[in-house]
């Protein structure tokens, strides 16, 4: 008997419910549910190779916080290892919303980027 997930698509307000069917294997069956071709997009990658944007602060040279996320997701096995790579780096003062604090975090090709002005 096929295993299967249920998934709620969140590429659009709709939120259809999707259906994603693995065969014995574990390969990819089938996709139901979705309403237009970016919900089955969505399962697709959400079942082989899911990513995540990572949001977190870091902490400036005077001790305050200020924001940061990932520019493009990353993969998701690695949240942990970008976030320890987060804590680890220290921000200048003078930082503002666009600034690269780290480049290709973790060798992912994603840079963590201020998201606000102090």
């Amino acid at each position: 008997m096929a295993n299967e997930r249920k998934l709620t698509c969140i590429v659009c307000p709709k939120g259809c419910d999707l259906t994603v069917e693995f065969d014995d294997a574990g390969a990819i069956k089938n996709i139901s549910g979705y309403t237009c071709p970016r919900g089955k997009d969505y399962a697709y990658a959400e079942c082989t190779a899911p990513v995540r944007t990572v949001t977190s602060t870091v902490r400036c040279e005077d001790g305050e916080v200020v924001a940061v996320k990932t520019a493009t997701p990353i993969p998701k096995s690695m949240i942990f290892e970008v976030m320890a790579a987060i804590n680890a780096v220290t921000a200048p003062n003078d930082v503002k919303i666009g600034d690269v604090i780290i480049a290709d975090v973790c060798g992912t090709g994603a840079n963590v980027v201020i998201t606000a002005n102090r």
